[in-house]
């Protein structure tokens, strides 16, 4: 079966790599060319499920995509460090005559551009240079290139991002482009296949779901009976062995109301719509959603998946009945299912473990608050808003951030009154 690549790009940067694509026969390429950062998501958003694996042709498209977070599959862009930057210097100084220290650069960081500069034998005292991380509008870039040059402090500009090489063409300022080169493209592209065969391993890791069902909920009002519990149980067991088979795993029971299923990654990654939702077991075996809690652990062995299930069922439990969670083999984990509020936090870290050792908070409260205030894009939170995100009590939101705040992990930095009569909320600033 061939790799569906979807390959998104500027029109320059997308004719090399689709040239080399063409010498992959496993590969079946989706093209999309842009010519605007703008249109990208436009572009993008009747292609989504088309792709088992998505190549952009630089940092800023990947970065968008990766932040816009509608794409889970796989992704990856070309570097323009390396040989396609020697490419590019080669014919300034050759066909320009112009040094590096006479030329404004974009993209690549400090470090990297020293380390390249060094391995090529390069002096330079001092190097015009916009770094960024993530994305970037492309006219910040062409003013920062086009002052430079008006200036008189450099005499051309080297540019990774297509759109801002257009945008300096129309302001007359000399500019030279970074492209990718065929040998950095087909690294991408090997890179890619063997992700694929090792994601191919993955779908078969062992991965187990362990369930709790409220049985009593189910019982008519006063049928409280033995007999009565035992059917429920029988007709339970019977849908679920529907459910299992579908998963093409194996069901076992693991005491009153506790039900244990064996199957892959892969499986439960596609009914979960990858890890993310809840399956509608009402509507495809007659069971209610809200009676099941559950518990999903990933693990490089069976034991340790049962162990990582067990460990997600009782964060499951912790918020309440129907909640899903999930455990990882690299230790995150991820929950609550199909929620708004879903947050993925570790249950391994160094540097929290060193927090929880001075203060009394556990590594798994900590990695959530870590998670949940990565998640909110602030360090800055309340007690009501945390116990919102970990559904606990205000009060216990309060302990939590006034203990951290009493071992100097945390200040309060105001107040917000919500309600006109209400007491006013402590705003905190959080140092994890």
């Amino acid at each position: 079966m061939k790799l569906r690549l979807g390959v998104l790009g500027a029109d320059d940067s997308l004719e090399i790599i689709r040239s080399v694509v063409q010498e992959f026969g496993e590969i079946e390429c989706l093209p999309i060319v842009y010519w605007s950062e703008e249109e990208i998501f436009d572009l993008l958003e009747p292609h989504i499920g088309e792709a088992d694996m998505w190549l952009f042709s630089g940092q800023v498209p990947y970065a968008m995509v990766k932040e816009w977070g509608r794409i889970h599959a796989p992704m990856a862009y070309v570097p323009h460090i390396g040989a396609s930057l020697y490419r590019t210097l080669l014919y300034l100084s050759h066909e320009a005559g112009m040094r590096v220290n006479e030329l404004s650069f974009d993209t690549f960081s400090p470090e990297e551009l020293a380390r390249f500069l060094e391995e090529a034998g390069i002096v330079h005292t001092h190097l015009w240079l916009k770094h960024y991380d993530g994305a970037i509008h492309f006219r910040e870039l062409a003013d920062y290139h086009e002052r430079l040059w008006r200036d008189g402090r450099t005499k051309g500009a080297v540019t990774c991002l297509r759109t801002a090489q257009l945008e300096l063409r129309r302001r007359g300022v000399p500019v030279y482009r970074v492209l990718p080169t065929r040998t950095g493209v087909h690294s991408v592209i090997s890179m890619l296949l063997r992700t694929r065969e090792m994601l191919q391993f993955k779908d078969t890791q062992i991965t187990v779901q362990m369930m709790e069902i409220d049985s009593f909920q189910g019982l008519a009002s006063g049928a409280f009976s033995t007999d009565e519990l035992h059917n429920l149980e029988i007709k339970t067991t019977e849908k679920l062995l529907r459910y299992a088979k579908q998963l093409q795993g194996s069901l076992k029971t693991a005491g009153p109301g506790r039900y244990v299923i064996f199957t892959t990654r892969g499986m439960l990654r596609d009914v979960t719509a990858n890890y993310t939702s809840v399956p509608n077991l009402e509507e495809l075996f007659g069971i209610r959603g809200e009676l099941v809690t559950c518990g999903i652990g990933v693990g490089k062995t069976a034991y340790e998946a049962e162990i990582h299930a067990g460990t997600a069922l009782l964060h499951a439990k912790e918020r309440g009945p129907g909640t899903w969670m999930v455990y990882f083999d690299d230790k995150r984990i991820v929950g609550p299912l199909g929620r708004q509020e879903q947050i993925t936090y570790s249950a391994a870290s160094g540097q929290l473990q060193e927090i929880s050792r001075q203060t009394s908070l556990s590594v798994q409260t900590l990695s959530k608050l870590h998670s949940i205030l990565k998640k909110r894009g602030s360090s800055e939170i309340s007690a009501h808003e945390l116990a919102m995100y970990l559904q606990i009590m205000p009060r216990s939101a309060r302990r939590i951030l006034m203990e951290l705040e009493a071992k100097g992990f945390a200040q309060v930095i105001g107040e917000e009154s919500p309600h006109p009569r209400g007491r006013p909320r402590k705003v905190y600033r959080i140092h994890l």
